[in-house]
């Protein structure tokens, strides 16, 4: 397996069909997905199916979510990256962690990865992140990150901070 990047207990690689059950898994769990506006997979075939679609992002683009592992183990905790915005010319920073692997400190530490990333090795000059304002954990881990609300949307029928942070 080829790994994107890696921290102190995580790593990161490109999302493959063959992990179709464990995003099925995640997506299906509603409070995981409850700010999203994603809902659940409706099997672990349409699951394989989306992955299949996704890969060519990581050619087309050069990046797009990670599947994010624990390190020591291999456990796959959630998904992890940056992700473009063509249409709209930006690249934000997204995450989504299994419930049970929650309060671990895994979002800011891939989040603060990927942003690294985003800017030493992608070039980027300024990374987005949107939050629901009611999620007060993503708006911590978008905090601990560095990353200032520059604005507010309203977008899945609820209300959205917009993250910024420039380098």
């Amino acid at each position: 397996m080829i790994y994107i990047l890696e921290t102190e207990r995580l790593r990161f690689r490109e999302m493959f069909p063959e992990d179709a059950a464990a995003m099925f898994l995640l997506n299906s769990d509603p409070e995981v997905v409850q700010y999203t506006g994603d809902g659940p997979f409706e099997s672990v075939e349409a699951a394989r199916i989306f992955l299949m679609e996704y890969r060519p992002i990581y050619s087309t683009n050069g990046y797009a979510r990670w599947i994010m592992e624990l390190k020591s183990t291999g456990e796959i905790l959630g998904w992890c990256g940056l992700k473009l915005h063509s249409d709209k010319n930006y690249t934000d920073v997204g995450y989504r962690l299994y419930k049970n692997q929650w309060g671990n400190g895994y979002a800011t530490e891939g989040a603060k990865a990927c942003i690294e990333y985003g800017f030493s090795v992608l070039k980027l000059k300024s990374i987005i992140a949107h939050a629901r304002k009611e999620n007060s954990a993503s708006v911590r881990v978008l905090e601990k990150c560095g990353m200032k609300i520059i604005g507010e949307e309203i977008e899945c029928g609820g209300e959205i901070f917009v993250f910024q942070i420039v380098k």
